[in-house]
């Protein structure tokens, strides 16, 4: 079991772990252990997420979301399968916690009258800049 917040776990028949070989350090090891993990979360399908949890984790995840609806993570840094699951499983918690924060809502505010009064100025001047551009001449030609 996955705990995520004090009120919040995942299962685990949620999460699906697999081992390959690690690209990188390691020398001889390299060649025949299997250090790099993988860990698949259900997402879509736990029960213990809300939908708009799942939204949020879905957008946070980005190329990580795969098209049944699971988060698929590696972590192959350290010369440790176990030190990697960790890795990985640590994760995919600030991930979902961080998809359990709602966005504040922006409220929308109005322009004070100072800010549209210095825009309108701007405006003119620049105006003026752009009028004085022209060629020189009166307008007797």
């Amino acid at each position: 079991m996955l705990i995520i917040t004090d009120t919040l776990h995942i299962a685990d028949w949620e999460l699906v772990e697999s081992f390959m070989r690690s690209s990188g350090p390691g020398g001889q090891n390299v060649n025949k252990v299997e250090t790099a993990v993988e860990l698949r979360f259900e997402a879509e399908r736990s029960p213990h997420l809300s939908a708009a949890v799942k939204l949020r984790l879905k957008k946070l995840a980005g190329r990580r979301w795969t098209n049944d609806g699971a988060i698929v993570i590696q972590a192959e840094e350290t010369r440790s399968q176990a030190r990697n699951r960790e890795l990985a499983r640590e994760r995919l918690v600030e991930m979902i916690r961080a998809a359990l924060v709602a966005p504040k809502r922006r409220i929308a505010t109005k322009p004070t009258l100072g800010s549209q009064r210095r825009r309108v100025a701007a405006k003119v001047q620049r105006g003026e800049v752009k009028a004085l551009r022209g060629k020189p001449g009166g307008e007797d030609e």
